[in-house]
């Protein structure tokens, strides 16, 4: 080797140690095989650091769920849209396996009343009254000291309403709140509902599935599934885990549990968390988002439209419906049900749901349309895993809560996943970011 060389080999040796010869290599435990924990362990790893991903699911992904079940239609049963393309962390990852993507448009769109006829002139001139009311008063309350919730603010618009314009102000309150952020607005803060930021861009889904974002983020991490955690311990200088197969201890434990299993006091915490955390734990909610979607025969229903709403008979009803027809050229109905409506169907059985779906179909459409030949159902309440489909802020909470909820313990315990993200709560980006930010709080960035 030259003298030349032999510089250029100490030079490339030095830019390489930042990655690695420089990190002290740590034994971490990352809880959950969601994104966010995903994305924290595929960074840890790529510094160094020894991880294992312990998951109580059998499979890898939580909220994040494509099912195969139709091998011509891959179908996400959790999160389906990168919400916002542009900036969008999950665009960039996207884009970097190529991953297809398909748009809908929310321009693409009709609203029917619940016997199927569409708004006519005067319908819509007065929703769109009624619309700018309801934000207005919204405005109001948030410009007040004391919180309300969404439900309060809403009987200040239509206290002196006639019946249609109530059931109007229903299914605004559904279509725009409920359905966006899964919980009754009743329990929805007026003040922090909405304190979040967005992407420009449309909204994609992926033609393969959400699992493409997925398995990228678990390729090569050591991850051990059927792993239930019961006990996080820490003695200060080491981290022990108890799970339902065996005991794992780490230098640094990451926490990406759903806000609905911490609620659900299922995870022992030895010492018991700090009351800052625990109180936000308490304070903040989970929303449920169900779906249902509806394979037919062919497609009954306009093959130019993306989004169908319905004003219902019965409040929070099948208000919303994607249809895949344009965007996937499948005959495919995704009917949604949120917030109470949301909980209350996941007692019924698939039949009675899908029963239930049709009764709102051939309402609007008519009798003679047919019956679905398959169908998908999800009940993520009720999913012991999840307990839930995403965080919401409630009255009482703040987003001081979700800083709370992010916060480590004496360097040892670390928190992620989208109900630690002030900014993005409730999203799969917001997912992601949180597992990058967790990442860097263990490395010591």
């Amino acid at each position: 080797m030259t003298r030349r060389e032999f510089l250029q080999f100490l030079a490339l040796a030095t830019v390489s140690l930042p990655l690695s010869a420089c990190i002290r290599p740590k034994k971490i435990l990352v809880i959950g095989a969601g994104l966010a924990g995903l994305a924290a362990a595929k960074n840890l790893r790529e510094l160094g650091h020894r991880v294992t991903v312990l998951e109580g699911r059998d499979r890898i992904g939580g909220r994040i769920w494509t099912s195969r079940k139709w091998h011509d239609l891959p179908l996400d049963l959790g999160a389906s849209w990168i919400h916002g393309t542009q900036g969008n962390e999950l665009t960039r990852i996207a884009d970097h396996l190529r991953a297809k993507r398909i748009a809908t448009s929310y321009d693409s769109a009709t609203l029917l009343r619940s016997n199927g006829k569409e708004l006519d002139s005067n319908d819509q001139g007065l929703l769109k009254r009624l619309q700018q009311k309801l934000e207005s008063a919204i405005e109001m309350a948030q410009s007040q000291e004391t919180d309300r919730s969404l439900r309060a603010v809403a009987r200040t618009v239509s206290k002196s309403l006639d019946s249609d314009s109530k059931k109007m102000v229903e299914f605004l309150l559904n279509s725009q709140f409920e359905q966006e952020y899964g919980g009754r607005a009743e329990d929805l803060s007026a003040h922090w509902f909405d304190h979040s930021k967005e992407f420009g861009g449309e909204d994609v889904l992926f033609a393969e599935g959400f699992e493409v974002i997925v398995k990228h983020l678990a390729k090569g991490l050591d991850v051990r599934l059927g792993q239930v955690v019961q006990k996080v311990h820490s003695n200060g200088e080491r981290v022990l885990v108890t799970t339902s197969k065996g005991h794992f201890d780490a230098d640094q434990v990451l926490v990406t549990l759903p806000l609905g299993v911490l609620q659900s006091g299922k995870v022992n915490f030895d010492p018991g968390l700090p009351q800052a955390k625990a109180n936000a734990i308490q304070r903040l909610k989970m929303g449920t988002l169900n779906k249902c979607y509806l394979r037919f025969p062919q497609a009954f229903w306009p093959a130019d439209v993306d989004w169908i709403q319905i004003l219902p008979e019965n409040p929070g009803h099948w208000v919303e419906w994607v249809s895949f027809k344009q965007a996937a050229k499948k005959p495919v109905l995704l009917g949604f049900n949120a917030a109470q409506r949301g909980l209350d169907i996941e007692a019924f059985s698939d039949r009675a749901i899908v029963d239930d779906a049709m009764e709102t179909l051939r309402r609007a459409y008519g009798s003679t349309i047919p019956n679905p030949t398959d169908w998908q159902i999800t009940r993520w309440a009720s999913d012991p895993f999840s307990l839930g489909s995403y965080s919401f802020n409630a009255l009482g909470s703040t987003p001081k809560d979700r800083e709370a909820l992010a916060a480590p313990i004496d360097e040892r315990i670390f928190f992620a996943g989208e109900a630690t993200s002030t900014d993005y709560f409730g999203t799969a980006h917001g997912a992601v970011l949180s597992g990058y930010a967790a990442a860097d709080q263990m490395q010591g960035e």
